[in-house]
């Protein structure tokens, strides 16, 4: 469960990234449309785990290596957003979120289902 602390903490990363993100989307992420879905934030507040939705899907992981690489410049830019209010910055980890996919896949499963129809109960009266 997740404490007051956390949750707020938690949104106001999500909004700060999304800013950092939205001020050079093209230097973060190159041609790939990118969502921030989640963040998760440790008790402690020492590391925040973003999930990230990535169209085209086949980019996501190039996406992630990407941000793993540009990671401490992300940080210091949150830092300067967030310092004021937190002692410690935490450190950040990024995920690729794939609930839409397994999602979308048991969407596909449910259809391809041939399941035949229920046999007509006689009615009583």
């Amino acid at each position: 469960m997740e404490s007051k602390r956390q949750h707020k903490f938690s949104r106001q990363i999500h909004k700060d990234i999304s800013d950092i993100f939205q001020k050079d989307p093209k230097h973060f992420f190159g041609n790939s449309l990118v969502t921030i879905t989640k963040v998760d934030v440790a008790p402690d507040l020492s590391l925040a785990k973003i999930f990230f939705s990535v169209l085209p899907i086949q980019q996501g992981h190039d996406v992630i290596e990407h941000l793993d690489i540009l990671k401490s410049e992300i940080r210091k830019k949150l830092g300067l957003l967030i310092g004021k209010r937190i002692r410690k910055i935490p450190e950040l980890a990024f995920f690729l979120d794939e609930q839409e996919e397994k999602a979308s896949y048991m969407d596909q499963l449910i259809d391809s289902l041939n399941i035949p129809p229920a046999p007509e109960e006689p009615e009583e009266e």
